[in-house]
């Protein structure tokens, strides 16, 4: 069994705090060194008290679902012998009410868009990595959030793996 550890840091620099006036600004330590700053979304927390610079929860999620996948897809793309040269996602979670009236992120789809050196998948093999990459992604199996893939065309080179359905869990 694998264990993942980060650190969540918040400090409250003088502020009253009751008033809820606060900064929402923190940070983000991660093994290794890094450190990222975060903060609420500006969306549910205004400016100032929100950071527009910083990652916020509902990014990083979007963000940890696309990283998993691309990884799996790149993993599988390499046994099957095709040579990614690049992979760009644009993916966008949308914030909604789920069955129980809660606010969450309902919807979040991955956009990839892939180049290849040589020869390039099919549409359908291209799909069928996507579809397995998917399966594989141990975010996406963690969340009930649905989540969707519409790969895109980037380039001479591009495979769009898709055929207009979304991969859903």
């Amino acid at each position: 069994m694998s264990k993942y550890k980060t650190v969540v840091s918040w400090n409250r620099s003088g502020a009253v705090f009751t008033d809820n006036r606060y900064s929402r600004l923190h940070r983000w330590l991660f093994d290794g060194g890094i450190e990222v700053p975060a903060s609420s979304s500006p969306h549910v927390v205004p400016v100032p008290l929100s950071a527009a610079n910083a990652v916020d929860p509902e990014e990083a999620f979007v963000a940890a679902l696309s990283s998993c996948h691309m990884l799996w897809f790149l993993s599988i793309a390499a046994k099957r012998g095709f040579v990614v040269d690049s992979y760009r996602d644009e993916a966008v979670g949308v914030m909604g009410k789920d069955a129980d009236g809660r606010r969450a992120i309902t919807t979040v789809t991955l956009r990839p868009a892939v180049e290849y050196a040589g020869k390039a998948p099919s549409r359908e093999e291209a799909a069928a990595m996507h579809a397995e990459s998917h399966d594989l992604c141990f975010i996406a199996n963690s969340v009930k959030t649905e989540v969707g893939c519409e790969p895109r065309e980037t380039g001479p080179s591009t495979v769009v793996a898709t055929d207009d359905r979304s991969i859903s869990r």
